[in-house]
């Protein structure tokens, strides 16, 4: 089993400043590295504070002058707001300056927010036609004298400049959760990352259904890896106030997602602590049992039945809305006290 981090920017009040988000951003990252995890994963969202991220390319580059051994990952970029011809040149370029340190996760992006603002009319299904579209032109277009005449992208025989200093290029893994995704993923030999949020070990188990499944339809096998929110915590009073910590991050992500609260200097309407009590399914307890939380021992449970059912990475979603002394806090309980169990 192979461990990352899964980390953004995030502000839920507007007296953080930028500068201090960024700095607790890096030394995250660095703890990461250090401590030897596989990759650190970043991704791409626009206008939204709840997670701050408008290019990973640049958070890549100078996460590489930071960190010496980690891989550099694109948790993801959201395929339908980059032309393939512009995606696979600055993945490319973004590979040469790392010295072949970069991953490339593609998806086509969950929130309608985003969609609107940056193009108006796009929905999840026309977002999702357009990742499958480009994700496999991005290896065509390092390989040289791409040409292509396709729904939503034609161009001349074109090349990517730079190319990759990786052989074949970087690893591509797409964001799956539909079957038919996880089928995409298998039949162009790309990696699989799957995210279950809150449900818990039902949805683990599907997801990974649904992967063996592709694999089973013919392909090789790629890789396939979990990114979870997980906690390790000191004692019990630490897990209730984590779990507190994370039922107010998903009541936040919930009305990002349904975009239907007001929006200010890219923050959205603040949710009562009545409003927050009332949602039964983002309860603390419920997310308690179905997060990767715990003991350092009850997270290493968690993981190894991960591992028996087949998972390749176990990626450490540390967003939270926590400070950063606590997601520190856990990070390195995960490092000392879990990761050594897995080898």
């Amino acid at each position: 089993m192979d461990f990352s981090l899964f980390a953004h920017m995030e502000r839920l009040d507007p007296s953080q400043s930028h500068e201090t988000l960024y700095s607790e951003f890096i030394g995250l990252c660095e703890m990461a590295d250090q401590g030897g995890m596989r990759a650190i994963w970043t991704g791409e969202h626009h206008a939204m504070e709840f997670t701050i991220s408008p290019n990973p390319f640049l958070s890549i580059m100078d996460l590489s002058h930071r960190t010496k051994n980690v891989k550099l990952g694109t948790g993801t970029v959201i395929a339908p707001f980059w032309h393939p011809i512009k995606l696979a040149g600055e993945a490319a370029a973004t590979d040469l300056m790392t010295g072949g340190r970069l991953e490339i996760g593609i998806a086509r992006g969950a929130y309608s927010y985003e969609y609107e603002r940056l193009m108006p009319g796009l929905d999840a299904w026309d977002a999702g036609q357009r990742m499958r579209e480009t994700a496999p032109l991005i290896r065509k277009l390092w390989e040289g004298d791409c040409a292509h005449e396709g729904t939503y992208y034609s161009f001349p025989a074109t090349t990517s400049s730079p190319k990759p200093v990786q052989k074949d290029g970087p690893p591509i893994w797409i964001a799956a959760r539909d079957p038919n995704s996880h089928e995409f993923a298998v039949q162009n030999g790309f990696n699989v990352q799957v995210t279950p949020l809150w449900q818990g070990m039902a949805e683990v188990e599907t997801l990974m259904g649904r992967f063996n499944d592709a694999c089973a339809a013919g392909g090789k096998r790629p890789k396939i890896m979990l990114l979870h929110h997980c906690y390790v915590g000191a004692d019990e009073a630490d897990l209730e106030q984590a779990a507190k910590d994370f039922s107010r991050y998903y009541n936040y992500f919930g009305a990002w997602f349904q975009n239907k609260r007001p929006i200010s200097q890219g923050l959205i309407e603040t949710i009562s602590q009545e409003d927050m009590d009332a949602n039964a399914m983002m309860a603390p307890a419920n997310l308690r049992r179905d997060l990767t939380m715990g003991t350092a021992q009850e997270v290493i449970d968690h993981i190894k039945r991960y591992e028996d059912l087949g998972y390749d990475e176990f990626s450490f979603w540390v967003d939270s809305g926590m400070t950063t002394e606590r997601k520190r806090a856990s990070l390195a309980r995960f490092i000392d006290d879990v990761m050594p169990a897995f080898g």
